[in-house]
């Protein structure tokens, strides 16, 4: 059952659940950024110890985009504006998910410290930005959020990991987030060769931000790992055994890995996939 709050402000886990059910996207990006602003304003109470019971219609997503499997996604050339248009909106599309990760890793996984939410809070304002940014531009294209059919690979594995928060850090920031940092430059490269520099730049801030987001993984990722007193290496190779994580390939974007927090152990042993 859920507990109940002896504080008087309200607070930030319940909201953030809220705000995980909203569908429509445009509200759901806008009310975490509000969220956040209201949390920095020490407008809402974290409340760590807090156990809530999880709610149908996780996450809220609108009735667009189809979600098919990933091999069924065409791929398209960057030199037309129908190809850009559909890159933008797989960017879209991860992005409003990433909202989504955030925000339940903030409602879900209670007992954490103080800090933990605030991170993913943090995190989930950001992807939001995001979002918008990616929908602005795809509403220079002429299409928006919802036209073009998308795959569920992100949210699948927040489902695996549900019930364990170890799992969580390790698969979701730190292994599918992660992957953004290595895909994110050949892909600003191809815009800006098409010509296509507004998109490009709006991969710039995404990459920024990213390595940030990886960074706050690896971070929880760690201290969870010390508070059950366990070794990170192998534990996180249990861990993508244990949960299907999609096995890693090159090429890695080693400048990015090492300043979100991955040590040399793990660069080494990315280099010697990528070889």
């Amino acid at each position: 059952m859920s507990s109940t709050s002896d504080s008087s402000e309200p607070s930030l886990r319940r909201a953030a659940l809220a705000v995980l059910l909203e569908r429509d996207p445009a509200t759901k990006a806008h009310q975490a950024r509000h969220l956040h602003a209201r949390t920095e304003a020490h407008e809402l109470s974290v409340e760590p110890s807090l156990e809530l019971d999880e709610p149908p219609g996780l996450p809220g997503r609108p009735a667009l985009p189809h979600l098919v499997e990933p091999g069924s996604l065409r791929r398209r050339g960057m030199q037309s504006e129908a190809g850009r248009a559909a890159l933008l909106h797989a960017l879209a599309h991860i992005e409003f998910n990433a909202i989504n990760l955030a925000l339940d890793a903030i409602w879900r996984f209670a007992s954490m410290p103080p800090g933990f939410y605030l991170d993913w809070l943090k995190v989930a304002a950001e992807e939001a930005h995001h979002f918008s940014l990616l929908s602005a531009r795809l509403g220079e294209f002429g299409h928006v959020y919802g036209d073009f059919p998308a795959h569920d690979g992100l949210w699948e594995m927040a489902q695996r990991t549900r019930g364990d928060v170890l799992a969580r850090m390790a698969l979701v920031p730190r292994t599918l987030e992660a992957r953004g940092l290595d895909a994110s430059p050949p892909i600003r490269k191809r815009l800006a060769q098409a010509g296509d520099h507004a998109s490009a730049a709006i991969l710039d801030v995404i990459l920024r931000d990213e390595i940030g987001h990886v960074l706050i993984g690896n971070r929880w990722f760690r201290f969870l790992c010390t508070r059950a007193g366990v070794d990170p290496h192998p534990t996180y190779a249990h861990l993508a055994e244990q949960y299907h994580a999609p096995k890693l390939r090159g090429p890695f974007n080693f400048e990015a890995r090492r300043d979100a927090g991955f040590d040399e152990a793990e660069l080494r042993a990315l280099a010697g996939l990528a070889d």
